[in-house]
């Protein structure tokens, strides 16, 4: 075998990082594992192997994300196969996500967490429907329990945002969550939570990273196969954990009594994730009339009636709107596989649904809940500096003026969740730290009603209102640190009730909006790379942009640039923003866009956003903004294209 890998590279077939990783995995994979590899080397098919080893899977801030079930799929991975067409085996390779890369991660964080605490390790472990979801669970569950810790894990798939809120809820020093999120079937994800529930950051990142790097794939094979022999069962959480959480999702709402003065009349789907473990049980106990896409309802993994399981994209409502149409539902809404993200359908006055972007369900939440607030005395009529609504600078600037123009400070974060959840830990240290200086004593923040944690963080601290990005996360509970499908779709649901009870729909609210604060829109451009080429790729385009900052872009000149790579950046709050491959450039029509690799999948991707006033019609400024958006986004792919190729 180490003839024909060695002849494959000398010929250009193979790169000197996929031989040096097969080498190594052959060495000490079980069996079957050899076996894979070695079909894929008799095959000669060396685009797959170069796709699964040209790299080792690189644990980020945040966990790992990647291919699960290969493009290729050997006998020895198919074996005796498994329910819904899923292998018996993950694939291997040692960029994917399968057993081995799942232990490292799960001994790294171990031996980290050791570390930081003298005390029991106690870890929360939630997984989605995914392929090898529940079994990397097991996994993790297994390895922590074997290297001295104490493992707590649900029963069946449950949410992301009830992961973070576990993880608090039980005092874990961490907490693990299996899920791939919104991404194609194929893939699986293993995203690490710290003690404060949010997805960890610095000062942890990098030491966990660190111990990733240092431990073995040698070291993960032996352990895996020392739980192997071992037959302990594992410790479920029992029903209270769900009763916990719903409780949490059900005070996010300012009248829960709003859905009996103004029924309401949606449909939900879950997409075939985890949104039916409790959106649907909560829409029920609200006595919300909620009718659900019974395809979707189901657990499987392929996600079979979508093409992609993203309510980013409208195709995922096909069957909710054949649904709707025939139950006369005036609202959709669909949360994805780990109920992280929920979109929503608005059916307008044609009777036709309308599909809103993220940012502007995030525009409508924010106008709706800030007016509530202010009406129901939760915060001052004229706002305040300890008041913060927190958004990503990716997300649409129109929050950003909802917000100011009620008086609250805006904190702008870099894309990702973890940075929300980073500022709301942010406010508990201060809250904290002050009632320790004033001889105050601290609060159990998790278990300290929600009214009185809101009056003790405006008097010491800072109150966060809500929170929001652009890819459809939404959060108003700060004893939650990640985006929350769960609590965004209740949140939806009242304000939709709220403004019926008044006899306005959301597309009069949303026309509202718009004339009070001007049309805003926005785009996206998304370019794939996929495998070892594609890399290279995306590498190049943002080297180049460190190199070579664009000055126009077609006629348009480029007024500025801010470069997180190189510029010292400070949020509203004074904390200085982390260093990251990241651009935003304005440009001379007001308009601007923002560059970014995908942190999950292998593209880059582009936010283009304009915004006009409306002077005659809300329809001629979304004409106008959206001719000039799509002349940027041509403008975009033809440099992209360029930048690509450029190797210096």
């Amino acid at each position: 075998m180490e003839d024909i890998l060695r002849n494959a590279l000398e010929t250009g077939l193979l790169l000197p990082q996929t031989v040096e990783n097969c080498k190594e995995w052959l060495r000490y994979l079980p069996k079957w594992g050899e076996t894979a590899i070695k079909e894929l080397i008799e095959w000669k098919n060396w685009e797959e192997l170069n796709n699964r080893f040209f790299k080792n899977l690189e644990f980020g801030t945040g966990g790992m994300r990647s291919r699960t079930i290969a493009e290729t799929v050997t006998q020895a991975e198919r074996g005796h196969g498994a329910p819904f067409d899923s292998p018996e085996h993950a694939a291997i390779g040692s960029a994917y996500l399968n057993d081995f890369n799942v232990a490292r991660a799960t001994i790294a964080l171990f031996h980290y967490c050791k570390m930081q605490s003298d005390s029991p390790l106690k870890l929360v472990i939630a997984h989605d429907v995914r392929h090898f979801s529940e079994h990397f669970a097991q996994i993790t569950a297994k390895i922590w329990n074997y290297l001295g810790g104490k493992a707590i894990a649900f029963s069946g798939p449950r949410s992301t945002p009830q992961l973070s809120f576990s993880v608090r809820k039980f005092q874990a020093i961490a907490g693990i969550v299996i899920t791939a999120s919104h991404n194609p079937a194929h893939d699986n994800g293993y995203k690490v939570y710290f003690r404060d529930g949010g997805q960890v950051v610095e000062p942890h990142a990098s030491k966990i990273i660190e111990k990733f790097n240092q431990t073995s794939l040698q070291e993960a094979v032996q352990i895996l196969e020392s739980i192997a022999k071992n037959n302990s069962p594992l410790e479920y959480f029992d029903a209270t954990a769900d009763k916990s959480y719903i409780g949490e999702v059900i005070s996010n709402l300012f009248d829960a009594n709003i859905f009996q003065a103004s029924p309401i009349n949606i449909v939900f789907t879950p997409i075939h994730g985890t949104g039916d473990m409790i959106t649907a049980t909560v829409l029920q106990q609200l006595g919300i009339r909620a009718h659900f896409v019974s395809e979707q309802m189901v657990h499987d993994p392929r996600f079979p009636t979508v093409k992609s399981p993203n309510p980013e994209n409208f195709e995922v409502f096909d069957l909710a709107i054949k649904k709707a149409n025939g139950v006369d539902a005036e609202l959709i809404i669909a949360t994805d596989p780990d109920a992280d993200r929920v979109a929503i359908g608005v059916r307008n006055g044609e009777g036709i649904f309308e599909k809103f972007t993220g940012n502007l369900t995030g525009a409508l939440l924010a106008e709706f809940r800030l007016s509530q607030m202010k009406i129901r005395g939760w915060i001052p009529a004229e706002g305040s500096h300890r008041i913060a609504f927190i958004k990503t600078f990716v997300t649409s600037p129109l929050q950003e003026k909802i917000a100011e123009a009620h008086g609250v400070k805006v904190i702008n974060t870099l894309t990702g969740f973890k940075w929300i959840g980073e500022k709301l830990n942010d406010y508990e240290t201060i809250l904290q730290n002050c009632l320790v200086k004033f001889n105050i004593p601290p609060i159990d923040y998790v278990n300290t009603p929600a009214e009185k944690r809101r009056e003790l963080l405006l008097k010491y601290s800072t109150f966060f209102v809500m929170g929001g990005e652009e890819s459809y996360g939404y959060l108003a509970n700060d004893n939650i640190r990640d985006k929350d499908a769960n609590g965004a779709t209740i949140m939806i649901c009242e304000m939709l009730a709220t403004l019926k009870k008044s006899g306005k729909t959301l597309i009069d609210f949303r026309n509202e909006i718009y004339q009070k604060y001007g049309y805003y829109d926005e785009t996206q451009l998304n370019i794939c790379y996929e495998g070892a080429a594609g890399a290279k790729k995306i590498k190049n385009i943002l080297e180049s942009y460190k190199k070579s900052p664009p000055t126009t872009l077609g006629h348009l000149a480029v007024t500025h640039i801010m470069d997180f790579s190189k510029d010292k950046i400070f949020d509203l709050d004074g904390k200085h923003i982390p260093a990251q491959n990241f651009f935003i450039i304005g440009l001379d029509n007001g308009y601007r866009y923002a560059i970014r690799s995908s942190g999950t999948e292998s593209k880059i991707k582009f936010y283009i956003f304009g915004n006009v006033p409306v002077t005659t019609s809300i329809a001629d400024s979304a004409k106008e903004t959206a001719q000039t958006m799509e002349i940027i986004k041509q403008l975009l792919q033809k440099d992209a294209d360029l930048r690509a190729e450029q190797s210096k």
